[in-house]
């Protein structure tokens, strides 16, 4: 009997440790400058666009996020979230680092249906996640305008129409103008598209 208790108290514990390095991350473990040889992982969110910032619940709002990335270009897979006051209303996964030099940028584009939701100012935000960037600091944005989203027939306040826009942009951020970048066009050595 005791032989039984130590033997699943030892894989227990063997199981504990896997888990608590795969809840980590993996068994591959990156440190900013170690010398491990390991990718440099560094996702930027670069862009979070939203339109209309004034609508009536039931609207779909539509929210296109840039993203860039600007580390080593390995292979793998990031989780690109909206969220809406802190709580997250869409995700999609997407592969970065796949294809080569030209696939630095990548857009994400959300379609988010406001039926059901409470009227209110809500705050957007753009979020990438990837385990060990190394600047996890610039993988959100915020979008400083509010979406305010009134009853259905309500009128705005202040006489203001329905609709428009409002975007923050990293301050780093350069995108290449050219005829057609507000409509998401592709650019030199990019890629564009819905993930």
């Amino acid at each position: 009997m005791m032989r039984r208790f130590f033997t699943m108290g030892v894989l227990a514990a063997c199981a504990l440790l896997l888990w608590g390095d795969q809840a980590r991350g993996g068994f591959r473990r990156v440190e900013a400058g170690d010398g491990g040889g390991g990718p440099d992982i560094n996702i930027i969110m670069r862009e979070v666009r939203v339109a209309p910032i004034r609508a009536h619940v039931g609207d779909v709002i539509r929210v296109d996020m840039v993203v860039e990335n600007h580390g080593d270009l390995g292979n793998d897979i990031a989780n690109v979230e909206l969220l809406a006051n802190g709580k997250a209303v869409d995700s999609k996964l997407y592969n970065y680092g796949f294809g080569g030099e030209g696939d630095r940028i990548y857009r994400a584009t959300f379609y988010w249906n406001t039926r059901g939701v409470k009227p209110g100012e809500y705050k957007i935000r753009g979020e990438v996640f990837v385990w060990y960037d190394t600047s996890p600091f610039d993988n959100f944005l915020e979008v400083s305008q509010p979406l305010v989203l009134l009853a259905p027939g309500a009128a705005f306040p202040a006489g203001e129409p329905g609709g428009g826009s409002a975007m923050t942009r990293d301050p780093r951020y350069k995108p290449a103008a050219g005829p057609g970048e507000e409509e998401g066009a592709a650019r030199p050595g990019g890629r564009t598209g819905s993930y």
